[in-house]
Parts: C-alpha cells; structure tokens; sequence
C-alpha cells in the first residue's frame, strides 16, 4: 500500500480510564448522531484518579495508539484526570511521531471556555479526583481565558467508587456529598459556580443539588464538550471528512465483557455492543 495515500475515514474514539466517560458519550450521540463512535474504557485499570502523572500518561498513550490503529482520526479523552495529566504530552511529544494529522482533544477546555460568562463573583469551585486537583489543570486553562477567576478546588476520592458500585442514593453517598461540597463552599464564601470535573459526578447531580446552595451554578461537562466537538468539526472539514457517518458505536473494554455491561448498566439504558481487548 502506497504510505503517503491518506487513511480511510474511520469512526471518532472515546477514551476513558473507566465508566463515567458514557455521560459524555451519551451528549455526544445525541448532539451529533450521525456519527460513529468507539467508546474505550480502561476498565481493568481503573481508576487513574490515584495513579501518577507518568502511569496515566503511558496508559492513555496506549489508549490513543490503539484506538489510532482501530481507525480513529479524532480521539477524544472524556477523562478529567487523563486530560489534565496526558493530553498536553500527546499532543506535543506523540502526535508528531505516531501520525501529525490524526487529533486527540480533552475536556477541561471546552469547560473552562464556558466560566466567564456564568460567575458573577469571578470566584468558582471545582470538584474532581486527587489526581485532577492536583495537577491544577482546571486553574490553568481558565486564568489563560479568564485571569481574573479565582479558582479554588476540592479532591472527592471516593464519589467515583460510590458511582460504580451504584450506591446513588445510599446514606453513605449523601455523607460524602455533603462533606466535599461543605469542604469546597469553606474555602471561599464567594464562590457562585462550581464545576464537576470528573465525569462520572453528573450521576451524582440529585444529591449534590440537595447538598449545594440554590445561589450556585453547577456546571456539568457533557452538553459543553458535545458543542465543543460539533464546533470543532464545523471548523475543520478535514477531520470532519475523517470522520464515518453510519450513527454506530461500538463498546470496548480492558475488562471482562460481561463486567463492563453490568456496569455500564448505570449509566447507559440500552443494549450495547462490547468487545474486550488489551492494551499492554
């Protein structure tokens, strides 16, 4: 086959270390249907939360290059923790190497690029992993936007746990709900809008609404990354043009298939097609 001949159109990746990457997914299909989509999901490894900036960077660089070899052009990482700690060193040290025209974007962008526009007070919270606190990702992006935001973060290392093993509504789940959004609202009685920076917190809403203040904006990821994607294309018609129309997704996972469905069962309300498969 000749190299320089462009690759075959081929369906957009998803890529999450585990579950809550479906929320996103799930905004995706419904703003932009057409499309088709592989959703993988490091499920054998999970979480990354916890994991060092360099495992979760070797572990999503696996990721990408598998889902570039399944015929991805556009790889999107609807995981806080893997954009905040990977995507920069894909994007500048990998991408050049594996194929300089195929894109992975994240998803602490196109949430920071909304905040302006919701805070009144110019001080906001943000609720995510230890590991996405920690790397200050979210107070990055938005003072490159918006410098005059006053940022302040609260790590909720159990909330993604409670997610998966579907304890929504148990009394152990409302305890750490209010504890973190108590923990976080301490810091600065300014704060007007808080983010859920991890994908998985939107299944959490109900009760963090019950726990969070009505003066306070919370905002969630998945319609914001959707238009963000939609607008991308728009504005790219070669990644666009990359991109197979056929409305099919296929599931895949690191884990047992038969895991992988029953969990995913919390988040998603269908039937779904999955395929294991390895990353190492």
């Amino acid at each position: 086959m000749n190299p320089t001949l462009p690759a075959a159109p081929g369906p957009i990746g998803v890529f999450d270390s585990g579950y809550g990457g479906l929320t996103i997914l799930g905004k995706m299909r419904e703003a932009l249907p057409q499309y088709d989509y592989i959703y993988l999901g490091d499920n054998a490894r999970t979480p990354y939360g916890t994991r060092s900036f360099e495992v979760v960077y070797q572990f999503t660089l696996q990721a990408v290059t598998k889902l570039f070899a399944m015929g991805c052009h556009l790889v999107i990482l609807a995981c806080n923790t893997a954009s905040a700690k990977a995507l920069r060193s894909i994007q500048i040290n990998d991408l050049p190497h594996l194929d300089p025209s195929r894109r992975v974007l994240g998803v602490i962008r196109p949430t920071a690029e909304c905040i302006g526009p919701l805070t009144r007070t110019r001080h906001i919270g943000v609720l995510a992993t230890a590991g996405t606190i920690k790397s200050g990702s979210y107070p990055m992006e938005i003072h490159k936007l918006y410098p005059d935001i006053t940022v302040h973060g609260e790590a909720c290392p159990l909330w993604v746990p409670l997610v998966e093993n579907n304890e929504l509504m148990s009394l152990g789940t409302d305890y750490f709900v209010r504890q973190h959004v108590n923990r976080l609202l301490e810091q600065d009685a300014r704060i007007d809008t808080v983010i859920l920076g991890c994908t998985h917190y939107p299944l959490l809403l109900p009760k963090i609404e019950q726990y969070m203040p009505k003066r306070i904006t919370i905002v969630t990821q998945g319609e914001l990354v959707a238009a963000s994607l939609e607008d991308y294309l728009r504005r790219h018609p070669e990644m666009d043009a990359a991109c197979t129309r056929g409305g099919q997704c296929l599931y895949c996972t690191t884990e047992a298939v038969e895991k992988f469905t029953e969990s995913a069962s919390v988040f998603l309300k269908q039937a779904i097609d999955v395929r294991h498969i390895s990353l190492e």
